[in-house]
C-alpha cells in the first residue's frame, strides 16, 4: 500500500493532484513495498534555495530535492525519504523548455524516487542507465523522452 503525504503550504495553483503524485511514485518503483510512505514537499523558491544551500552548497533555488531516509531510522511503516518540489522552478523550466508542466513534474517525481532508491548520475554510465530508465518509467505513463523534446532556450536554473 503506497500513501503520499503532500505537502503544499503555500497552496500553489496547479499542482498535480494528489492521484497524479500516486501515479508517477508507483510506476518508479523498483521493489515491491508492503507499506510505503513517501513524503512530497511543493516549495517557493526562498524554501528551495534554503535547502539547496544547506545540502547542495548550491545557492540558487532548484527544481527537484531527494533526502534519503538512513538505514538508523527505524519507523513502523518504509520510508525510502522525502522529496522537495520547487513549484515555481518546475512551471519556469516547463515553459523555457518548451515541455507540457504535467510531463516535467512527472518526470521531476520519478528522478527524484530514482535517487531516493538509490540511482545518480555522477558519471556518464550512470547517468545513462537512470536516463534510460526515466525513459522508459515515462513511457509507460504516456509521456515523451524528456531528453529530445526541444528547448526554446536554456535555463539559468540548476536543472536536475
Amino acid at each position: 500500500m503506497l500513501t503520499i503525504d503532500l505537502q503544499n503550504d503555500n497552496n500553489f495553483f496547479g499542482v498535480p493532484s494528489l492521484q497524479e503524485f500516486e501515479d508517477w511514485v508507483s510506476a518508479s518503483l523498483q521493489s515491491k513495498y508492503d507499506q510505503l510512505e513517501q513524503s512530497i514537499r511543493i516549495v517557493d523558491k526562498a524554501e528551495s534555495q534554503t535547502l539547496n544551500s544547506s545540502y547542495r552548497n548550491s545557492h540558487e533555488p532548484t527544481n527537484v530535492l531527494s533526502f534519503p531516509m538512513s538505514d538508523e531510522e527505524l519507523l513502523p511503516y518504509q520510508c525510502l525519504g522525502d522529496l522537495v518540489v520547487c513549484q515555481p522552478v518546475v512551471v519556469q523550466q516547463a515553459k523555457e523548455q518548451n515541455k507540457p508542466e504535467q510531463a516535467h513534474w512527472a518526470h521531476l517525481i520519478i528522478h527524484g524516487m530514482l535517487h531516493l532508491q538509490g540511482y545518480d548520475h555522477n558519471n556518464d554510465a550512470e547517468a545513462a542507465i537512470m536516463e534510460s530508465l526515466e525513459i522508459k518509467i515515462l513511457s509507460t505513463l504516456g509521456f515523451s523522452n524528456p531528453y529530445t523534446i526541444n528547448v526554446k532556450k536554456q535555463s539559468t536554473i540548476t536543472n536536475i
